[in-house]
């Protein structure tokens, strides 16, 4: 193998260009070349690729985002669009595709480890939700924001007395609902994997309030409800004011922390080192501080459970 490719795909977050900057750098020393897709799949399907080399990565790893860019591509996910990327990647003489993303992403790396190409996937994704991985890459930094505008909003909603709902990402999944609300000391944390019964949360919150407790924060993951409904009826019932914050694509950004620099660095490293190595069709992953690979079939079609002892924390916590 001579030269390989990386992209990065769907939704971006931090610690992305410290992956890229280590797979070039290890590409390098293996005297790789190796080509950056701008764009994602779209710029796959287009053969919009750049030289990568270390004055490309110079200055990137204390950035956000990706900057190399990102973006979704329906057309890829149809056959006709992964043979023109195909044809590309071959064109171009890329011999072997690191592709970083979720799981959208990795179930377009897994169509062309199909066709026959040489891939390896990285997770990246903020909500941790892909198999496979103790964590993935962004996961760290998405918390370590989420925790600092809730401390933030933590002191206003003391100084007037009010309720906080604050919507974090999440549609399926609820880590970084509890996890945040663990680490803040949220009153209540609610998650798409458990039922929540409303009106005892308004009469846990209504008693809190009654023993002089005149504040509180519900930490909402996007998928478990409807922010504005829950903090109406909150305010309904208890009589007081009840806020409503939502996050959005805040908790994506901002300088990577040391924990994603290191598994970026991490992922980066060992993905192109399989490919050197022939192999193909795998995801790496952290298991037990070690870097594995898994099968891109198995990923796919598995699932992450939710982490039962977090939410039992949790539950013993108050939560």
């Amino acid at each position: 193998m001579k030269k390989i490719g990386i992209l990065t795909s769907g939704g971006d977050c931090s610690g992305m260009n410290a992956t890229i900057r280590s797979a070039v750098r290890t590409a390098l020393r293996m005297d790789l070349e190796i080509a950056g897709f701008r764009k994602g799949y779209a710029g796959l399907m287009k053969g919009d690729a750049v030289p990568l080399d270390t004055k490309s990565v110079s200055g990137t790893l204390h950035r956000g985002g990706t900057f190399l860019q990102s973006a979704r591509s329906p057309e890829f996910r149809a056959p006709e669009g992964q043979q023109k990327a195909l044809a590309n990647l071959r064109s171009l003489g890329v011999e072997g595709l690191v592709i970083i993303g979720g799981d959208g992403s990795l179930n377009g790396a897994l169509a062309l480890d199909r066709l026959g190409f040489p891939v390896i996937g990285i997770p990246a994704s903020i909500d941790n939700d892909i198999p496979f991985t103790d964590m993935a890459l962004g996961v760290d930094t998405a918390l370590n924001n989420i925790i600092y505008a809730v401390d933030c909003i933590k002191d206003t909603a003391s100084s007037h007395a009010r309720a906080f709902v604050i919507e974090v990402m999440g549609r399926n999944s609820g880590y970084l609902a509890s996890v945040s609300a663990i680490a803040c000391g949220a009153e209540f944390a609610l998650v798409p994997e458990r039922e929540f019964d409303l009106a005892e949360i308004c009469q846990q919150l209504r008693a809190r309030y009654e023993e002089g407790r005149d504040n509180a924060i519900i930490i909402l993951a996007e998928g478990a409800g409807g922010a504005r409904q829950i903090a109406d009826s909150i305010k309904d019932a208890i009589g007081f004011e009840t806020r409503v914050t939502v996050l959005g694509h805040y908790q994506r950004g901002g300088a990577p922390t040391v924990f994603d620099r290191l598994l970026g660095s991490r992922f980066g490293k060992r993905a192109v080192e399989l490919l050197a190595q022939g192999e193909q069709g795998k995801m790496v992953g952290l298991a037990c501080n070690e870097i594995i690979a898994t099968p891109l079939e198995e990923v796919v079609k598995g699932s992450k459970r939710p982490d039962d002892d977090m939410l039992r924390m949790a539950e013993v916590l108050g939560i």
